[in-house]
């Protein structure tokens, strides 16, 4: 099942300054993925988290592209303008996703720079795939093995991540995300911001993009299959995959303030790096520090993409 072409109004949009986006389809892993480009250089590909779409990289764009990079936000399957499939949701195919577009994008590799879910897959592509991930950039999401032992072992954590349990009942969590214009997503991204939340406006298209059909279920998925295959078989075997250390230069970014996701949580995420890593946390800030404060995040981002030997 694929997403309307009624749905390009919602999800091909400009990014601030009226600079030029290219818009466009590709094909991997058996779907059809939407993205947004802007530059030249050395890939650098942007990985959207939950209740969002590509728009929330609208600032890293062109601050990318100014820098020398090709700049690339993809709508991960389900979301925006890419494929409703019926099944796929595992992180395992969804990181294959990521790397599949790599290829379809005609580059040896990316540097992958994942929030929140997009976190968790840039984290499990660098795994998976280690030659196709030049440098790894997370926010807001510890490594998936550190995320795990949190939500189970970490009383605090667990409450903090509430949402997810919650996405465990059938049909509801859909109605609820749905209900009202998708007022639920608002609340959301308010509730989980510092200081400085994403501007009204913002808020308005995420929640648009959130009432396009099956886009509710879609971003569901993955975090059911995170919860339920925690005692299975696919699950366990996920869970050992990922002991395989990250062997590429990573940056671990996180708000000081984030209220779903412990600071923590996310900090001993350097365990399975057997690369350069770098932690960088953000005073004041809470789950959307690239939205929060843009100038910070990609200021960071950036100076750490051109550094050719990123220390400890």
């Amino acid at each position: 099942m694929t997403a309307p072409d009624s749905t390009a109004s919602v999800v091909r949009l400009d990014v601030p300054g009226g600079k030029a986006v290219s818009h466009r389809d590709v094909a991997a892993n058996g779907a059809r993925f939407h993205i947004a480009e802007m530059g030249d250089g050395p890939l650098v590909l942007l990985l959207h988290g939950f209740p969002q779409f590509w728009w929330t990289w609208r600032h890293q764009l062109p601050a990318l592209a100014e820098a020398g990079f090709r700049a690339v936000a993809m709508d991960l399957r389900g979301v925006g303008g890419s494929d409703r499939t019926p099944r796929g949701y595992d992180p395992a195919n969804l990181a294959l996703d990521v790397t599949g577009v790599i290829r379809s994008l005609g580059e040896p590799d990316a540097a992958l720079v994942g929030h929140d879910l997009g976190g968790y897959l840039a984290w499990t592509a660098a795994v998976m795939r280690p030659k196709l991930v030049r440098r790894l950039a997370v926010s807001s999401m510890p490594h998936p093995r550190r995320w795990r032992s949190a939500m189970l072992a970490d009383v605090r954590q667990s409450a903090q991540s509430s949402h997810i349990w919650n996405f465990q009942r059938p049909w509801l969590p859909e109605r609820r995300l749905t209900a009202d214009d998708a007022a639920l997503v608002g609340r959301m991204i308010r509730d989980w911001s510092g200081p400085r939340p994403p501007e009204d406006e913002a808020i308005a298209v995420y929640r648009r993009a959130m009432s396009i059909p099956s886009t509710a279920h879609c971003s569901i998925e993955p975090y059911r299959w995170m919860v339920r295959s925690m005692a299975r078989p696919d699950g366990i075997q996920f869970n050992r995959r990922m002991k395989m250390p990250v062997r590429v230069p990573t940056l671990h970014l996180h708000g000081s303030l984030d209220p779903v996701m412990r600071t923590r949580s996310a900090a001993g995420s350097g365990e399975y790096v057997e690369a350069p890593y770098r932690w960088r946390l953000f005073d004041g800030l809470g789950h959307f520090p690239h939205e929060e404060d843009p100038v910070a995040f990609s200021t960071e981002l950036i100076n750490w993409l051109k550094d050719p030997e990123p220390d400890r």
